[in-house]
């Protein structure tokens, strides 16, 4: 690491607050240890997750970066002893538990993934953190399977605008997604939703009951929790199973939970960031054996709604809290 600098430009949160609390500043290079990657960050995913650790709702999970960002992609420039897959100078997209809002970041060596043929950088570093919770939620928990019919609410977002394309390239045979404006519905549809659901004038609850003949829906994705929960559980088919990834409304509901008995119904969910690096790395795995020859045949790519510099972190904060966006917001470095 000798001819690397001393020192780097990161994102701090100065305090719990609002995109204003997002400051440059620098910071001692990161050192990479046993089994680690110091990677070059060429640009940086922003989602969510980042927003609820800079509201200071959402603390770093023991050992993790307190810089924010968790996924990335640029170029190992160092490595850790017990190394064995990458070297210097492979161009990688990468989930971390933290870190990823900086010049440079330091990578678990099992979290790597090659960028998939014919991705920009911007567009592979849009990837880790949308890509692994579909995969694990939608796969590998409640295992979609060709023939099912799904229902993605958050359509537009990044977790949305993932799931929609991976539904429809392994099989979905209805796939809903709601979205709060027509323009968000519209974007849904391009990637593949045959039924869109602007949930501020329609009633997502009738709409599905009408399409499926009051059936009911196989698999539904969940990032908002709430009343959302109950209305899950009313057109969730027979054996329907429901994947919770995130609570944007609340995490406290009451919840009949009859339809659960009648129905056979089965309701999990996962995060992320506290998951092992061994958990992770098969993650991993699996979407570079099963995932990522789709993103390389152009049958999936991640949706970019912008692009930031690092600099401008709070700028691309307050576009993701404006819920205008479609798809994903990127940091550039």
């Amino acid at each position: 690491m000798a001819d690397l600098p001393t020192h780097m430009t990161a994102i701090a949160i100065r305090a719990a607050g609002g995109p204003e609390m997002l400051v440059p500043e620098q910071r001692p290079m990161p050192q990479p240890g046993a089994g680690e990657l110091l990677v070059k960050v060429a640009a940086a995913g922003v989602n969510r997750p980042d927003v609820m650790q800079r509201l200071g709702l959402y603390p770093p999970p023991p050992g993790a970066s307190d810089i924010p960002g968790l996924e990335l992609a640029g170029e190992v420039v160092a490595l850790g002893p017990h190394v064995n897959r990458w070297k210097v100078g492979d161009k990688v997209t990468a989930l971390v538990a933290g870190g990823g809002y900086a010049e440079y970041a330091l990578v678990p060596e099992p979290q790597a993934l090659p960028i998939p043929a014919g991705l920009t950088m911007i567009e592979a570093a849009a990837l880790p953190e949308t890509y692994f919770t579909v995969w694990h939620n939608i796969f590998e928990r409640v295992h979609l399977t060709a023939g099912d019919s799904i229902l993605i609410h958050g359509g537009s977002s990044g977790i949305g605008t993932t799931a929609i394309q991976l539904a429809k390239a392994f099989g979905a045979s209805q796939i809903f997604a709601t979205a709060g404006s027509e323009k968000k519905c519209e974007a849904c549809r391009k990637l593949g939703a045959d039924i869109a659901i602007n949930y501020r004038t329609e009633d997502f609850v009738a709409v599905v009951k009408s399409a499926t003949d009051k059936k009911g829906v196989n698999v539904i994705l969940d990032i908002v929790g709430g009343d959302y929960i109950q209305k899950n559980y009313e057109i969730a088919s027979v054996e329907g199973r429901i994947a919770q990834v995130a609570f944007q409304d609340s995490s406290k509901v009451n919840v009949d939970l009859r339809f659960m008995l009648g129905r056979r119904l089965t309701h999990t969910g996962s995060g992320l960031r506290p998951r092992s690096v061994e958990d992770k790395g098969k993650m991993a795995r699996a979407l570079e054996e099963k995932v990522w020859p789709l993103l390389a045949k152009g049958q999936a790519k991640p949706v970019i709604d912008s692009t930031f510099p690092l600099a401008k972190a709070s700028d691309a904060h307050a576009r993701m809290e404006s819920s205008e966006h479609i798809g994903k917001i990127v940091l550039t470095v």
